[in-house]
């Protein structure tokens, strides 16, 4: 489908005076590609994503809730978790919210999980990866949404909404993410569109400002292990032959604080050096999920007893899910 991106990277680089078969002509090709394809899925997904979130607020969510089963919260609670920002320093001021308007804790913690667990556009990128593809996708999006699903049921179940920090909601807390709320309410159809294009463009073009940078460094980290790290390595530490490579993935995760779109080219360069594909996903979920930056944003809103759950939680089910799929796709 990109191949006209291969394409062009390759001739720029020939361009510039660098051989395509050497390490830094790889790694300039595979930067160059990467860093179009990446940039134009990502405003594309948001924009379109955006036009979705424009018409939601936390009081509509809860009127879709009213009446409906405890599943129908947690399922809806995730679909919103995907469609929200990329990280837990944006999604917070959203729980918050929902908390003050009464919708019950287990249907936050589901949307808690999965909005930094689950992107959008990193489903759409691991869609178009060779490496990976539309059956990668698909599992990494159910398996995100399975966790979050259970993870509210068992707060629920267990009734640990008394772990939650009490805080009150502060709309200035999510000004930048909400800064463009869409006010869609002209009476004219016209207006409305434009209003909605408008929203959609500068909700995309100013996250894309916000997290640019750290896309670029993924991507120079990614062009780097492509071109630079020989394939052994990765066969000797997250390789199929080394039983303890999922364990390892998710703790390689912890440190590091990135959302998806700066640590996908790494995990193109990871199944393209032949890693698991399970082994990969580990990776990936728990830098997004699990990493120390995010806990302890976290705890504005859950104690360090809650937080403590929450983490293992999610820590095991990553390695659980590492290993299955890793047994089920060799």
């Amino acid at each position: 489908m990109f191949q006209f991106l291969t394409d062009f990277a390759n001739l720029v680089t020939v361009k510039i005076g660098l051989d395509l078969s050497t390490r830094l002509g790889a790694s300039v090709s595979f930067f160059i590609e990467d860093t179009i394809k990446i940039f134009m899925l990502i405003y594309v997904m948001l924009f379109v994503v955006s036009l979705f979130r424009a018409q939601l607020s936390p009081e509509k969510i809860k009127s879709y809730l009213t009446g409906k089963s405890s599943w129908y919260g947690y399922i809806l609670a995730v679909i919103l978790g995907v469609v929200t920002p990329f990280c837990s320093c944006s999604s917070i001021p959203l729980f918050i919210a929902f908390s003050a308007v009464g919708i019950p804790f287990g249907i936050t913690m589901a949307f808690l999980i999965s909005s930094p667990l689950i992107s959008e556009v990193a489903a759409a990128l691991l869609l178009i990866m060779p490496q990976a593809g539309a059956g990668v996708a698909c599992i990494y999006v159910a398996i995100g949404g399975v966790i979050s699903v259970i993870g509210g049921y068992l707060c629920d179940r267990l009734g640990l909404e008394k772990l939650k920090n009490k805080h009150s909601y502060n709309e200035h807390e999510h000004h930048h993410h909400e800064h463009g709320h869409c006010h869609c309410d002209e009476p004219k159809e016209e207006s409305r569109v434009k209003s909605l294009v408008l929203y959609a463009h500068d909700y995309a073009a100013d996250t894309i400002k916000e997290i640019g940078l750290y896309v670029f460094l993924g991507l120079i980290v990614g062009a780097f292990m492509h071109g630079y790290i020989p394939e052994q390595m990765y066969v000797k530490y997250l390789g199929a032959e080394n039983p303890f490579a999922v364990i390892l993935a998710a703790f390689a995760g912890i440190p590091i604080y990135a959302n998806h779109d700066s640590v996908l080219p790494i995990v193109q360069v990871l199944l393209m050096k032949g890693v698991p594909v399970g082994t990969t996903l580990v990776m990936l979920m728990s830098i997004t999920a699990i990493s120390l930056p995010e806990m302890i944003m976290l705890h504005k809103v859950l104690s360090w007893k809650m937080l403590a759950l929450f983490a293992g939680y999610l820590f095991v089910s990553f390695i659980l899910v590492g290993y299955l799929l890793n047994a089920v796709m060799i």
